[in-house]
């Protein structure tokens, strides 16, 4: 199978991309190692974090033999996407519709997720060539704006990034959302007391209510 499509189905049968926005490398690091030993399969690791690049080698490195797609976030220009395809990046996401991105991505064959909110930038998104439409900020219209998106807009792959938890991620696939961003709920697990085992256990809660949602 081609590489594209092996991201996008791991992406598609995981329902779920953690995204990792934290302090600093060695936190990013370590928090996707315990989510990924939690069962996540596609991490996005965002370029807000100082080092990410570095991050996301190495994460490719260790785990892309394994099937776990490692994702480079918060991409905003057609530098940072082909520095993080060198890197090893799966995919690439972006807060908003940056057509260079997406044409640098496709240039090599890797998907996008492009951010928009709007009926108007989520079709553009489509149209420029995106493979998956972030619906962001998603907590400002919450699952009752999506279901109004999706009503004309169903057969687009829109997944929100924001406002998605443990306790309404099955009204958001109720919805018709194809998959769901999540963050803090994981990712910031370890805080109570410095047990990273906190993110693992947040993951497996997590992805398992995922997969009720999906049945």
């Amino acid at each position: 199978m081609y590489k594209k499509l092996r991201t996008l189905q791991t992406i598609e049968e995981s329902g779920a991309v953690l995204i990792v926005r934290l302090d600093n490398a060695d936190l990013a690091e370590r928090v996707a190692e315990a989510a990924i030993a939690g069962g996540f399969r596609a991490l996005e690791i965002t370029l807000s974090i100082p080092g990410a690049v570095d991050v996301i080698r190495k994460l490719a490195e260790k785990h892309g033999p394994d099937g776990i797609a490692v994702g480079a976030g918060t991409v905003l220009d057609e530098h940072s996407a082909y520095e993080c395809i060198r890197a090893g990046a799966d995919f690439l996401v972006s807060p908003q519709l940056n057509p260079a991105m997406i044409r640098t991505a496709n240039r090599y064959q890797v998907p996008t997720v492009s951010g928009a909110y709007t009926p108007t930038e989520l079709v553009n998104s489509a149209e420029a060539g995106a493979d998956i439409l972030k619906l962001f900020p998603a907590e400002a219209g919450g699952i009752p704006y999506a279901k109004s998106v999706l009503a004309p807009l169903a057969h687009l792959p829109i997944m929100p990034a924001g406002g998605v938890t443990l306790e309404n991620v099955g009204e958001w696939f109720a919805a018709g959302v194809a998959g769901v961003g999540v963050g803090s709920y994981v990712t910031k697990a370890w805080q109570p007391d410095g047990d990273f085992n906190r993110v693992t256990k947040a993951a497996k809660e997590f992805l398992s209510a995922v997969a009720e949602a999906r049945r």
